[in-house]
């Protein structure tokens, strides 16, 4: 006996199941059944679980817990070890949070000591759910030994990495123009600046820079920062650009000359509004000298001329720009190439320190306001403008980031750039475009890694340094514990403060060296996960080129192009020498239904575990897939999900459902049958060919990590092959009271596919996928079973092309009734289909006629005499396509045959006609086809399979319909009145003259049909209408 599938609420059945799974330890019999086998190497990116988990970190979990058990299911040996990130500014921004503190003075009064503690203390919070959901969503991963970033084993490799550059000469102390968070008080890598663009709203201004020695000449200079003007001490022009010298004819100005590049004048002053006085080349203004605009901070080295470099561009703004050398990377440059001074009068919290707005930050709305009308009042404004553009923003807290000049440590990146692009050349990633274009092109302008952070919670950097210059790096616990000043031992927590105290003698010259007090970027930690996690060198190093790296699969959203994808790859290209993974796929963002990013403040979040409650896990996942690529943005409208419910597990569960019914009343178990595939009838033999053609295709979309296009597949075959079409077409096999050979293969033939069906959802799907394989075959579990393999012996394509026609034919036929408002259960007298398919279909006519109900298939080698054909030109398409050729296109097709150019645009998807002496390509969509039946007749038409069904109806026909109408309602009061699939009735009826004749004329089919033993007339019966007529039905129990 097969048992039912559970009908307890969904997520206590899967609870139950995730229970059993963790008791039996099926992630560790997952690995240790394949023992022996190929591996396939999994990296967990690691999440912060400092915060809770939402629905998007739900599909990427799915999408990773699929590959991972689809790979197992194929026999590899698939380990999968979680990791925890939990270092960083989200959990020192977390704690900062929890303490009411508002910045690293509070953190210092606080202590490092305990501010780091409650850091350790944080990084947990959320672990609790994070374990819940990863449970309760199927994700096998091994969350009881994971890798965890803080870990003293962890942060060692990490340093032994970094000793590694620095031995190679790659790290050195740079003070270059770095995006600084003044919220957060450090500075980021680039590849952290990308991930912060905000689109905001502000006020550029052309300001006017006065000549020296002159009255009324100004260099106008544009610029979208205000606030940077006090630090102003040079103008930037093109060497090679052409510049004018105009005298302003009209406006505000008039009378005023200005400096300004020649082909940007018409734009900023109006053609009409000047005079050419002088032209000249950018280089001819070099040193050209000009008075201070605001002069708040006195330079304490010569200043304020005009410089040249070969940035400018004349895109947009004046062709001459501000130049602080403080605030951008350009400007610096051109600082260190005219030793300008650098002027800042901005403090770390960037706020101004002089300046008449001093105590203010500089992002701060309304300190442009004040600074313009400071300017305007000293006459030093051209013009002014608000426009929209993109500004890079703290992705941590949200804050806009200042670009100052400050001190950092960086590794040489830019030494590796021709490797790091050959490496991620080997790598295949999912979808193309995303290494090829946004992270291939990331890698061809790659910049020096910024490494190191004003902070306190993170891998202390292990350089320390002596007053005389010399530096040191610490490779490993031992090496600091062998060099170390103070009494230490291998134990000693690898966290600030405790490294901060210990000390180490300089070699060059015997004095003491203090650790620098910066801390890694965190992105240094996850990049560094493939050595960290197994403690590398100093532990595995025997198995890791072999067993352990590179991943054969990682899987991330878009986000991480430039975090986790970059820093795994810049850390392997120089460790290893190559990239350390083979295959990425890469998902992106999950939208609410109207494409709008989802946010708590919006309120139109997720919880995933609602979710698990209502709909359960299987199809919140299987929904997560269905509905677009995984590299698309995922667009989450629960009626979708309600969708999936009922039509794909509402389905496959109907199917199972009936299957076991059937298979338990006849008290058999259909694995034990021995039914050849040749001797099986061409339904079972085409389900068969159409199941084995799946999973072939299935093993290669998966193979390719299109999670999108496998479960559309699945689905499909599921919902139309198997259940609309097999087990519909098949059903009365199974009432069949003798148990002969078309019994026992409809039963064998069903096993096998739910069998193969619960194996090729299993990643997908686990818990229904499980349920079904061990009620079906009681094993231990489908997630220890192998993946379905294709017999391409049994993929048979006649046989589906012949069931395929049927099915297509029936369609049509379907779709006139519905269109013509007759219903199915209304037999019509024939259905002509095109003749040309009569010696490839004939044999399965009786298919069609019980399909469509109609008494007759009647193969037609002159369906034209049917049609009506119509074609006239589509000219909202084809007007804008063909111009003056428009008219000659409505001749042309009104001369042609027009049954002939409706077949070839079906078929062929074009058509080739003469216009005005020029062959012109049509296609189909430039056509208005109209197909019409003659009187009497309804045509439908696909892809050039043509059906036409003669709707007269005659009186033999109407009375056969009432008598179907009558079985119809019939079965719905049974069901409404419980009875059993077996029960007998008595059928009570109270109909008109009409009706009580098409009963007498069908009785014995009605009774048949539903097992009643009599018919009986009587009165005061509930009435129900049949087909227009007013009838009184009931039915009893016999």
């Amino acid at each position: 006996m097969f048992k039912n599938l559970s009908e307890r609420p969904i997520a206590e059945v899967q609870m139950e199941q995730a229970d059993l799974w963790e008791k039996e330890d099926l992630l560790h019999r997952c690995v240790t059944t394949r023992e022996g086998n190929p591996s396939f190497i999994f990296y967990e990116g690691p999440p912060t679980a400092n915060g809770r988990p939402g629905i998007h970190h739900v599909i990427a979990r799915t999408l990773k817990d699929s590959v991972c058990r689809y790979k197992t299911m194929q026999g590899f040996e698939v380990k999968r070890k979680a990791g925890w990130d939990t270092h960083g500014l989200p959990v020192e921004i977390e704690v900062e949070k929890q303490l009411n503190m508002s910045g690293k003075q509070d953190i210092e009064k606080y202590g490092i000591k305990e501010f780091n503690e409650k850091c350790r203390e944080s990084v947990f919070t959320y672990e609790g759910m994070w374990r819940e959901m990863t449970k309760r969503m199927g994700y096998l991963i091994d969350l009881d030994n994971p890798y965890i970033t803080l870990d003293n084993n962890f942060i060692e490799t990490g340093w032994w990495i970094l000793k590694e550059f620095f031995k190679a000469d790659k790290i050195y102390e740079g003070h270059k123009i770095l995006p600084y968070c003044p919220r957060c008080g450090t500075g980021l890598a680039s590849h952290e600046v990308a991930q912060g663009y905000k689109e905001v709203k502000v006020t550029t201004i052309t300001a006017k820079f006065k000549k020296v020695g002159t009255e009324n000449e100004y260099f106008l200079a544009w610029t979208t920062t205000p606030w940077t003007l006090a630090s102003n001490v040079a103008l930037t022009v093109h060497p090679e650009v052409d510049y004018l010298k105009v005298k302003m004819t009209a406006g505000d100005d008039e009378g005023n000359y200005f400096y300004i590049a020649k082909a940007l004048a018409d734009k900023n002053l109006g053609a009409e509004n000047y005079e050419v006085v002088e032209e000249m080349k950018g280089i001819d203004l070099e040193y050209v000298e000009y008075e201070q605009l605001m002069p708040f901070v006195k330079p304490d080295k010569k200043a304020f001329f005009v410089t040249c470099n070969d940035y400018v561009t004349i895109e947009d703004g004046t062709g001459i720009v501000h130049t602080a050398p403080a605030f951008g990377e350009d400007d610096y440059q051109t600082g260190l190439k005219y030793n300008l001074p650098v002027v800042n009068p901005v403090d770390e919290e960037g706020k101004y320190t002089e300046t008449p707005w001093a105590g203010r930050f500089v992002m701060e709305d309304g300190l442009d306001v004040d600074i313009i009308k400071w300017l305007a009042a000293e006459n030093k404004i051209f013009a002014k403008e608000k426009i929209v553009h993109n500004y890079p923003h703290c992705w941590r807290c949200g804050t806009p980031l200042v670009y100052y000049a400050k001190p950092s440590w960086y590794i040489k990146m830019s030494d590796f750039k021709d490797q790091l692009v050959a490496n991620n050349a080997t790598v295949n990633w999912f979808p193309e475009f995303v290494g090829e274009k946004r992270f291939g092109n990331w890698l061809e302008e790659v910049k020096d890694w910024a490494i190191s952070r004003n902070r306190y919670w993170g891998t202390p950097i292990p350089i320390w340094r002596c007053e005389c210059g010399h530096l040191e790096c610490i490779g490993s616990r031992a090496e600091l514990v062998e060099k170390a000043q103070e009494s230490i031992d291998e134990s000693i927590e690898l966290h600030r403060p405790y490294v901060d105290d210990v000390h180490i003698t300089c070699e060059h010259c015997g004095k003491t060296m203090s650790r620098i007090p910066e801390v890694m970027d965190c992105w240094f930690d996850s990049g560094s996960m493939p050595f960290a996690q197994q403690h590398y060198p100093f532990e595995n190093a025997d198995k890791f080129d072999e067993e352990l790296f590179p991943a054969d699969f990682i899987c991330e959203g878009i986000d991480q192009t430039r975090g986790w994808f970059y820093s795994l790859m810049a850390i392997s290209t120089f460790i290893k020498g190559k990239a350390p993974y083979k295959n990425v796929l890469v998902n992106d963002l999950i939208l609410d239904k109207e494409g709008k990013k989802m946010s708590k403040s919006r309120g139109n979040t997720v919880d995933p575990f609602q979710l698990f409650d209502k709909y359960g896990a299987d199809a919140t996942r299987w929904y997560l897939m269905h509905t677009s690529p995984a590299w698309s943005p995922t667009k989450f409208d629960e009626d979708g999900l309600i969708e999936i419910v009922s039509k794909f597990f509402g389905t496959i569960r109907n199917v199972y459902n009936f299957f076991v019914m059937y298979s338990n009343q006849d008290d058999i178990n259909p694995a034990e049958f021995d039914v050849p595939y040749a001797e099986r009838p061409e339904l079972d033999r085409w389900i068969i060919s159409k199941y084995n053609k799946l999973i072939k295709e299935v093993t290669d979309e998966m193979d390719h990590y299109d999670h999108m296009k496998s479960v559309r597949k699945i689905q499909d075959f599921v919902v139309e092959d198997l259940s609309n079409w097999y087990i519909r077409r098949a059903r009365r096999r199974f009432w069949n009271e003798e148990l002969d050979a078309d019994k026992k293969s409809v039963y064998k033939t069903t096993y096998e596919i739910l069998v193969g069906v619960a194996e090729m959802i299993a990643p997908f799907a686990p818990f229904i996928a499980d349920e079904m394989y061990i009620n079906l075959t009681g094993e231990e579990s489908v997630h220890l079973a192998y993946y379905p393999k294709a017999d391409e012996s049994l993929i048979d394509e006649k046989t589906e092309e012949r069931m395929d026609l049927i099915r297509t034919m029936v369609a049509l036929g379907r779709g006139t009734r519905e269109k013509e408002k007759i219903k199915v259960r209304q037999p019509l007298s024939e259905i002509l289909v095109d003749g040309k398919y009569e010696a490839l279909i004939s044999d399965l006519t009786p298919l069609i006629m019980e399909e469509l109900n109609v008494k007759k298939v009647v193969f037609e080698k002159e369906l034209d005499k049917f049609m009506n054909y119509s074609l006239k030109p589509n000219f909202k398409v084809a007007g804008p396509m063909l111009g003056k050729n428009i008219k000659a296109f409505g001749g042309a097709l009104a001369k042609a045959d027009a049954a002939a150019a409706v077949a070839q645009l079906e078929s062929e998807g074009k058509l080739v006609l003469d216009l005005n002496g020029e062959n012109v390509e049509i296609t189909p969509d430039m056509v208005d086809m109209r197909i019409s039946a003659k009187e009497g007749f309804a045509v439908a038409m696909e892809n050039n399979v043509f059906t036409i069904l003669d709707t007269n109806l005659n009186d033999e026909l109407i009375a056969e319909g009432l008598a179907r109408e009558l079985i119809s309602k019939v079965q719905q009061l049974r069901k409404q009145n419980d009875f059993e699939m077996m029960d007998n009735i008595k059928i009570l009826i109270n109909a008109d003259e009409e009706v009580a004749a098409a009963v007498e004329t069908h009785k014995e089919y009605i009774m048949k049909e539903t097992l009643a033993l009599e018919i009986e007339a009587a009165a005061d019966l509930k009435e129900y209408d049949l087909n227009g007529h007013k009838t009184g039905i009931d039915v009893e129990r016999k």
